[in-house]
């Protein structure tokens, strides 16, 4: 039945304007906005939907993962443009935030939201 649809994900944003600034600026994705909703342009020709909702509440997953070359080199860049790295208790994280071993290299940090998102070793 959907086989041949062109399906997209959304998540919710209690603020469309930050949204946008981050998603647009910070980590430098193409955006558009149209009838109060932002969408995400991302490589592949599939966008992202983030809409407003004034009930928001964060993912308590990661909603969004950025495979990149190197890991290190994107959390230096993003530190660098004021984003902070998530550090969770327990798990094996170095002092910048990257979880290296258990399967992947990887680091998560939050949009303005308190969405979840990452970036991971691509391959």
């Amino acid at each position: 039945m959907f086989k041949d649809t062109q399906a997209f994900s959304g998540f919710s944003t209690n603020d469309i304007a930050a949204a946008k600034q981050f998603y647009g600026e910070t980590l430098g994705l193409d955006v558009s906005e149209a009838h109060g909703m932002l969408f995400l342009h991302i490589a592949g020709g599939h966008d992202i939907l983030v809409y407003p909702k004034d009930n928001h509440v964060p993912a308590t997953y990661t909603i969004l993962n950025f495979p990149v070359e190197d890991v290190e080199a994107a959390v230096d860049e993003l530190t660098r443009r004021g984003v902070p790295f998530e550090h969770y208790e327990g798990m094996p994280m170095d002092a910048k935030g990257i979880m290296r071993g258990d399967g992947s290299t990887i680091a998560w940090f939050t949009d303005p939201a308190g969405n979840i998102l990452s970036v991971l070793e691509a391959g």
